[in-house]
């Protein structure tokens, strides 16, 4: 039977927001080649810190158990309505911390990301829970197509404090691209070691990412990334 002109326009538009609903739960990103001229932020060796250890200098290693980085990617866009705001969040950051000498490494294994879990939704103000199919579909994006991780498995963070100020220089490399931030944190000593918490926001395109969108921007992924961190170190 031949369809009116009204049910063709109507077909069509259903399919054209299925569409959209189902790429908006993906937040593919597309990658620029490093900026020439970039410098690499350097590994923590572990021989060093253990060197430095032997000769008697006071090294902490991070407890990945107690410590946790959380990303929050959101939504942008006209039709931001229709995608979904996720949370990044990552348990197993190890690394050291010569806290006399004002410094530390770290290394975030990006194959180990977890994706929406739900009280970390619950804390970020989301009142929303995706599925599962959605969650694993937004994982696996994000690792091979955006993050690359079977080239790029880390994500290395160096830190150095300058002086007796609340702020740290971080220096974060991912992705080939190493961009330096100064971050406000705060400190506190505990029984063990030391507890390390703050917060900070960086954009996609500081490391080469161009941010997901359709529809010439109506769905798009915000350029900005949220991070709060939490780093317990200590003799573990």
């Amino acid at each position: 039977m031949k369809r009116s002109k009204f049910q063709q326009t109507y077909t069509a538009g259903l399919l054209a927001l299925c569409v959209t609903l189902l790429v908006s739960c993906a937040p593919e990103t597309r990658l620029q080649q490093p900026e020439k001229g970039t410098e690499p932020v350097a590994a923590f060796t572990e021989s060093d810190y253990l060197q430095a250890e032997a000769q008697g200098k006071k090294i902490f290693r991070v407890n990945a158990q107690q410590s946790l980085l959380v990303l929050e990617v959101r939504r942008a866009g006209a039709f931001a309505r229709f995608g979904h705001d996720h949370v990044v969040a990552s348990h197993d950051v190890t690394g050291f911390v010569s806290p006399v000498d004002g410094r530390a490494d770290l290394s975030v294994p990006l194959e180990k990301l977890v994706i929406d879990e739900a009280a970390l939704r619950v804390e970020a103000g989301l009142s929303t829970q995706p599925t599962q199919e959605d969650i694993e579909g937004t994982r696996r994006n994000m690792l091979n197509k955006v993050l690359d991780v079977a080239q790029f498995p880390l994500a290395l963070i160096h830190i150095e404090r300058k002086s007796a100020e609340s702020a740290l220089a971080v220096t974060i490399k991912l992705h080939g691209i190493s961009r330096s931030f100064e971050v406000p944190v705060e400190m506190q000593a505990t029984a063990e070691g030391l507890l390390v918490s703050g917060k900070m926001h960086f954009k996609q395109s500081d490391f080469g990412i161009v941010p997901f969108s359709i529809l010439n921007g109506a769905i798009q992924v915000q350029d900005r990334l949220d991070l709060r961190f939490r780093i317990v170190a200590g003799k573990f």
